[in-house]
């Protein structure tokens, strides 16, 4: 029986011993009482599968880059069920392929001791970038940050800063310390600067919001004025603008109270002017049917009589009294257009009979006659003796003297 019953790795003793042979040796791996040869030996190559099998697996981790460290540990325990293991199978093959581990494991431990340094040094830059864009945050002017921005910005690097320490690699004790301590830092800096603009900024809002009360009260006093209480609304305008901001709620608030003041006012004036528009239509269609008269006024010519019939047109324009608002504009400037024109004609007038001007014109124009007189004997002259430059010179300079002769006169 004993003689049948082999495989290539083990046999099954006629008393049931099962054997597994290891080189040129072999020994007892166990009973499989009350069953076949066949059945003692396919039990204990099971578990030799098992042994492969876990063999193999590990083989895949170094493949696939698993902790170096992990290996080790599960390759010598490996080696130490194997050297002992009740199983049949090709032992001295497992054996090797752990060896061969172990080689992958020092080059796993390299690479792997490679990359933890990189991912370290990866690391410390990192942190180190958030802690110097902390430090740049807190070296800002307090006065000219946006604070709201700042906050979130630093929030958002508080965020990457805990999320890094706890994704990321653990930092040397003595280094994260000193990159802790410089973000607390800055932090900190960061904070005491923003609690000093805002206690400022909170007094400021006072003493503007106390301003603007006083200024709204003022202004609500103003209502019972109606119309008359406008032009110190304006002044009070004037100061709200220069009252400073008391945040924007207050600032809301009080505008709205303010306005409310105006427009009461502004509605009271907007009454008044209806009935005087209502009251000063008729004076509207007198003014128009002046207008009509004055403009007839720009065909004429004769200073003096356009200036008699201007002022008695004048006289009757003041007579009439008010127009509508909305038509103050129009009427005035058709009026000024005629009295544009007459003043012209006065201007003109004297112009032409200022004596000094006078006395100015006909000196220069005796001189005028005197110099065309000499550039015409000139003129002859070159004539007669035919030369072509003298006879050009000559007329040319007679042309513009005559020219400056006709605009005196």
């Amino acid at each position: 029986m004993a003689t049948d019953d082999k495989t290539p790795w083990g046999r099954v003793d006629d008393d049931g011993t099962v054997y597994v042979r290891d080189g040129d040796a072999e020994r007892a791996v166990g009973q499989y009482p009350d069953a076949t040869p066949e059945e003692a030996l396919a039990y204990y190559e099971r578990k030799y599968v098992e042994l492969e099998g876990q063999v193999h697996l590990l083989e895949q981790r170094i493949i696939k880059g698993a902790p170096a460290a992990d290996v080790a540990k599960a390759a010598a325990h490996l080696r130490s069920a194997v050297e002992s293991a009740n199983a049949v199978g090709d032992l001295a093959s497992l054996r090797e392929r752990l060896e061969k581990l172990s080689g992958s494991l020092g080059e796993l431990t390299e690479k792997q001791s490679a990359e933890s340094r990189a991912a370290l040094e990866a690391a410390v830059a990192e942190r180190e970038a958030i802690v110097v864009e902390a430090e740049r945050l807190a070296a800002q002017d307090p006065g000219s940050i946006q604070w709201k921005q700042t906050t979130a910005a630093l929030d958002a690097l508080f965020a990457r800063w805990q999320a890094h320490q706890q994704d990321g690699p653990r930092l040397p004790k003595h280094e994260g310390n000193e990159l802790w301590k410089r973000f607390r830092a800055a932090r900190s800096s960061l904070d005491g600067h923003r609690k000093a603009f805002f206690a400022e900024l909170d007094a400021t809002h006072k003493e503007a919001r106390a301003r603007k009360q006083a200024l709204a009260e003022r202004a609500e006093a103003l209502i019972p004025k109606g119309t008359d209480g406008i032009p110190d609304y304006r002044r009070l305008l004037d100061d709200w603008k220069r009252a400073g901001r008391a945040g924007k709620k207050v600032d809301d608030a009080l505008w709205a109270r303010f306005k409310a003041a105006g427009d009461a006012l502004y509605q009271a004036k907007a009454e008044v002017d209806a009935r005087d528009d209502e009251e000063f239509r008729g004076n509207l269609v007198e003014k128009e049917a002046l207008l009509v008269e004055a403009e007839q006024l720009l065909g004429v010519k004769d200073r003096q009589k356009a200036k008699d019939q201007l002022i008695g047109i004048q006289r009757r324009w003041d007579a009439v009294g008010k127009v509508p608002r909305n038509a103050i504009r129009g009427v005035e400037d058709r009026l000024r257009k005629v009295e544009d024109h007459v003043r012209r004609l006065d201007q003109e007038h004297w112009e032409k009979s200022d004596p000094e001007k006078q006395a100015r014109s006909t000196g220069l124009a005796s001189q005028l006659t005197s110099a065309i007189a000499k550039l015409e004997a000139e003129l002859e002259a070159a004539r007669a003796s035919g030369d072509t430059r003298k006879i050009k010179d000559a007329e040319e300079a007679l042309a513009a003297r005559r020219v400056w002769l006709d605009a005196l006169g």
